[in-house]
This record gives C-alpha cells, structure tokens and sequence, in this order.
C-alpha cells in the first residue's frame, strides 16, 4: 500500500480515539453535574451511554488489526498502533469510573446533602483537561507536554487526600454521616483512579516519541 495511503489509515484511527476521548470527557463532566444537582435522570444517561463507549473502544480495537493485518506497517507505524491498543483501553477504564459516579448519584437520590461539592468538581475539572491534554499530546507527538502532564496528577491527588480527610472527619463527628461519607469518598476516588488514567497514556505519548515503555516517575507520592 502506498505509504500517503498507510498515514491516511493511521490519522483515521487517532481521529478516531480523539472521539472517544470527547466521549469519554463528556461523561465525566454529566456524572459530575448529575451528582452536584442531583440530575437522576442525566446520571441514568451516563450510565446508558456508557455502552457506547465500550462500543466505540471495540471498534478502534478492530481497525488497529485490521490496520496490522492488512497494511504491513513498519515499526514507527506499529509503535502508534500498540499506543492506540492501550490508551482506548485507559479511555474505557475513565468512562467505567464516570459510570461509576453516576451509579452514585443514583443511589444518593434527593437524601439531604452532607456537604456543599466543591473539590470533587475541582478533581473532574482537573481530571478533563489532563484528558484533553494528553491526546492532544499523543496527537503532536509532544513528549514533554506528556510528562507535564503526567506531574499534575499530584494536584488530583492531593484534592482526593483533602476530600477523605474530611469527609472522614464528618464520620468520626457523626457516625449518622457514614452512609453519605462513604459514597462521595467513592466518587473521590473515582476520579483520583481517572487522573491516574490520564498518566498511564502520557507515558504512552513517550513510548510512542521515544521508543521506550517506561514510567513517567514525576510524583512525589
């Protein structure tokens, strides 16, 4: 296959795991708002959506085989394969913890709130644009916006350290709160395992640029 052909195919793919990224983004954001307003019925939509997702992940899957099967692609080529293989994988895993949330939201219903939501929105917002940034990286080829990235996941870290620490304290006071405690101390860690996410495909963007799968080692925890 003429090589302006091969690169066509493989922009079709990115283009491809971007939509997914929206996706996915899209899902956090609603499982956040739906939870904050106490929305049922746009928590019941993430969690319907989420097939799509899934969907959407399967199909990029099938055209990175297709893509080995059929196209012979050298080794820069499959480099950009494997990274695909693995971040819509990562991207999955972020909208099952957006489902995850929205489950929570459905399950907290109209019960009276523990406390204002203020750094559990911090965290998502936090978490998207690490997202939006990491493929845009993967996209440029930008290892060092990669590895800036993959060190800001301490900020989510560090909001999900200040959210159990107090909602822990609520518990301790109160051990009426422990029921509503519990589950926005899941919905925190949600998120923290999300941002987690994001770092796994920075270092995906690395691999890609330099060859090497290793670990972004950047945080301080």
């Amino acid at each position: 296959m003429p090589r302006e052909s091969l690169e066509q195919h493989l922009r079709e793919l990115q283009d491809e795991v971007l939509v997914l990224g929206s996706m996915v983004e899209k899902a956090i954001s609603r499982s956040m708002r739906a939870l904050k307003e106490r929305d049922l019925e746009l928590a019941k939509q993430v969690i319907a959506d989420d097939e799509k997702i899934n969907q959407k992940r399967l199909d990029i899957e099938e055209g990175c085989i297709e893509f080995i099967v059929t196209q012979q692609p050298v080794a820069t080529d499959l480099r950009i394969i494997v990274a695909i293989l693995n971040i819509i994988v990562d991207l999955e895993r972020i909208g099952d913890h957006a489902e995850g949330t929205a489950h929570i939201a459905v399950m907290i219903g109209d019960e009276p709130p523990l406390k204002p939501l203020i750094d559990l929105p911090r965290m998502a917002e936090k978490t998207n644009d690490m997202l939006r940034r990491s493929l845009d990286a993967f996209i440029n080829r930008d290892a060092k916006a990669a590895v800036k990235i993959s060190a800001e996941d301490d900020e989510v870290d560090d909001l999900y350290n200040q959210v159990s620490r107090e909602l822990i304290t609520f518990m301790l006071e109160d051990p009426r709160t422990i029921g509503r405690a519990t589950r926005l101390i899941w919905v925190a860690h949600n998120l923290e395992r999300s941002a987690d996410r994001v770092t796994n495909i920075c270092e995906r963007v690395v691999f890609v640029t330099t060859g090497k799968m290793e670990e972004i080692k950047t945080s301080r925890y």
